[in-house]
């Protein structure tokens, strides 16, 4: 791979992720904003696990199978959307104390690990997407798997930056609002839960409509 497709690469992600934040870096903000950035790390860890499997299907030409198994996509798609949606509803009832930045509560690691894993999980059009994006960038002349390796994990660690960057921007908010307490917290956290759900929801809407 030259190093100019490798930077015409690089400002595709870029162009990619300016945008508004998604249902995964909601989840992020969310979580940092309870627990911390520090603790909220297992969930971009879980997060970008699932990318990572979900990066090997497309590598291995599943992304035909996904894109023609309609049934699966959209038994995927709803659970996340009642997953998240659960998580936020849950959050909205909870009624708690002064919450300090930082704060880890009750959640294990275990758990947010398992939330970032499984809402980046519920977006199975991400093995088309990644199906569609890396042969762009791959020279058939050349060795195709150090590509791939190449570029997912370029991916990845972009992806990471962006994750932490947004749930950084959560934790200072908070230590700047450090008179909020724990109920408004977690409100806003379960709204920011509520909206990745209806984001998810909306989008496989829409992508009914257009069949």
């Amino acid at each position: 791979m030259s190093i100019e497709t490798y930077l015409i690469y690089l400002g595709v992600l870029a162009a990619f992720f300016l945008t508004p934040p998604d249902t995964s870096q909601l989840l992020i903000i969310s979580n940092s904003l309870r627990h911390g950035l520090r603790r909220s790390a297992a969930t971009i860890t879980g997060d970008l696990s699932a990318n990572a499997l979900q990066m090997t299907a497309a590598a291995f030409g599943l992304t035909a199978i996904i894109a023609a198994s309609a049934d699966a996509i959209w038994i995927i798609k709803w659970v996340g959307v009642a997953y998240l949606g659960w998580i936020g509803v849950r959050l909205m009832m909870t009624r708690g104390g002064a919450v300090e930045p930082g704060a880890a509560r009750e959640a294990r690691t275990s758990v947010l690990f398992r939330q970032g894993f499984l809402t980046s999980s519920a977006n199975p059009y991400a093995v088309v997407f990644f199906g569609a994006l890396f042969p762009q960038f791959i020279d058939p002349a050349q060795a195709v798997l150090p590509q791939l390796l190449i570029l997912g994990v370029t991916y990845l660690l972009v992806d990471g930056a962006v994750l932490l960057l947004w749930g950084w921007t959560a934790t200072r908010t908070l230590g700047r609002l450090r008179a909020l307490s724990g109920v408004w917290v977690n409100r806003i956290s379960g709204a920011l839960m509520i909206v990745a759900a209806a984001l998810l929801a909306s989008r496989d809407l829409s992508a009914e409509a257009r069949q």
